[in-house]
């Protein structure tokens, strides 16, 4: 069999359709014991002898926890209706439930943002 270049083989490709070439894709990775998958990130391992040298990973995403009302609620339901989309009875019923997440998987400038608005209003707030 005469060996084909990469543009030749590539013409062949074009050819098929994509149940085909799924077809050929499976057939390929039994043959040669391979995976077509996208391969996926593995973090480093740090040198030997090199642990001081550990990467610290910030977070980037922030939830925002009411952990209690305090002493002004009402203030409070203000805040988290300001903050979310809430009716009143909805916000009404979160801040009574704390502990709660107010909002979740937020940056870092919304989060404090928040937290300062609703400390302001009187609340305890965590961020996670």
């Amino acid at each position: 069999m005469a060996k084909l270049s990469t543009e030749e083989l590539l013409g062949q490709f074009k050819d098929l359709t994509l149940l085909e070439l799924s077809e050929f894709v499976k057939a390929f990775e039994e043959e040669f014991g391979v995976t077509a998958a996208a391969p996926v990130a593995v973090a480093a391992a740090p040198a030997a002898g090199g642990g001081a040298a550990d990467e610290v990973v910030e977070q980037d995403e922030f939830d925002v926890v009411l952990e209690s009302a305090g002493d002004k609620k009402i203030q409070v339901i203000k805040e988290v209706r300001g903050l979310t989309s809430l009716g009143l009875k909805e916000a009404k019923d979160l801040v009574e439930s704390a502990p709660k997440a107010i909002l979740e998987k937020v940056d870092k400038a919304a989060a404090e943002k928040a937290k300062e608005a609703l400390e302001g209003a009187g609340a305890t707030v965590t961020l996670k």
